[in-house]
C-alpha cells in the first residue's frame, strides 16, 4: 500500500493510493499535466491509474479530472448530485455514479462513500479497504460528525483535514463573511478539530497519517504538525508516522 498527496491545498488537491490491485486518485484539483508530472516525481506512470474518485464538485478538486481521465482513458466515480453540479467541468468522461452511503467494489477495493457535512452538492468522505488493509478519507468538513468518526475507525492510513490555526483565520485578511462559512458547520476543521478527531482514531495499527487541505493564509505547517504531534506523542502506542500535505509539491510518501 502506498499513498502520496500530489497537492492538498486550496488551489488543488490530488491524493494519490496504490495497493496490489489498484491504483487510484481521490479529486484532481490540479490540471493534467501537473498531475502527470507529480506522479511522475514519486515514480508512478499515469498510464498506470486505474480510475478517479470524486469527493465533491470545488474547483480546487475537479479542475483537472475531465481532461485527465480523457487523456488516460479512465473512469470517474462520482455521486450523482456531485456530477450534476460539476458537468459543465468534467465534460464526457467514462462515469461510474455512486449513491454516498452505499459501498460498491472497484478494482479488489471495497469502497466505502460517507456523506460530510461541507457546502457542496453531496460531499463525501471514503473509507477504501482491501487485502492490505484500510483506507481513510476525510477532507473538506465543517464537523467531524459520530458517522465520520465511525468510518474512519479502525484505518491503517488516514487523510485528515487540518485546514486553519484559529488564531490566525480570526486575525487574518479574510472578510468576516468567508471567515465565518470557513468555521461554520458546512466549512473546514481547524488544526485542533483535526486533532481531536485523530484523538478518537488512535489505535496500534494506525501506521501514517496525512495532514491535509491546510490553508496557506489561515495556516502554518508547524502549527499544524505541532497540534497532530502533541497528540500522538503523548499515546502509550506505536506512533503513526506523520505526512504534511502541501500546494506546491508532492508530498512523502506512507509506504506500508
Amino acid at each position: 500500500m502506498r499513498l502520496c498527496l500530489l497537492a492538498s491545498g486550496s488551489k488543488g488537491n490530488c491524493l494519490y493510493i496504490e495497493t496490489a490491485s489498484c491504483r487510484l486518485l481521490i479529486d484532481a484539483g490540479l490540471s493534467g499535466r501537473e498531475a502527470i508530472a507529480r506522479l511522475s516525481s514519486i515514480g508512478v506512470a499515469a498510464d498506470t491509474l486505474d480510475g478517479i474518485l470524486i469527493t465533491h464538485e470545488h474547483s480546487d478538486h475537479i479542475r483537472g479530472v475531465g481532461a485527465l481521465a480523457r487523456r488516460l482513458k479512465i473512469p470517474v466515480m462520482v455521486a450523482s448530485r456531485t456530477h450534476d453540479a460539476a458537468r459543465h467541468v468534467f465534460g464526457k468522461i467514462d462515469l461510474i455514479e455512486f449513491d454516498p452511503g452505499s459501498s460498491f467494489s472497484f478494482k479488489g477495493l471495497n469502497i466505502d462513500p460517507f456523506p460530510v457535512t461541507h457546502d457542496a452538492s453531496d460531499p463525501v468522505g471514503f473509507r477504501i479497504e482491501g487485502g492490505e488493509g484500510i483506507i481513510g478519507f476525510a477532507t473538506d468538513l465543517g464537523i467531524a460528525t459520530r458517522l465520520t468518526q465511525e468510518k474512519l475507525k479502525g484505518c491503517r492510513a488516514l487523510v485528515l483535514e487540518f485546514n486553519h490555526d484559529e488564531q490566525m483565520l480570526q486575525d487574518g485578511p479574510y472578510p468576516w463573511h468567508l471567515k465565518q462559512r470557513i468555521r461554520s458547520r458546512h466549512g473546514h476543521l481547524s488544526n485542533a478539530e483535526g486533532a481531536s478527531l485523530l484523538e478518537e482514531l488512535l489505535h496500534p495499527g494506525l501506521e501514517g497519517v496525512f495532514l491535509s487541505h491546510l490553508s496557506e493564509v489561515n495556516n502554518d505547517p508547524a502549527l499544524a504538525m505541532a497540534a497532530a504531534r502533541g497528540l500522538v506523542d503523548g499515546q502509550n502506542l506505536c506512533l503513526p508516522g506523520l505526512f504534511l500535505g502541501v500546494q506546491h509539491l508532492a508530498s512523502g510518501v506512507l509506504d506500508i
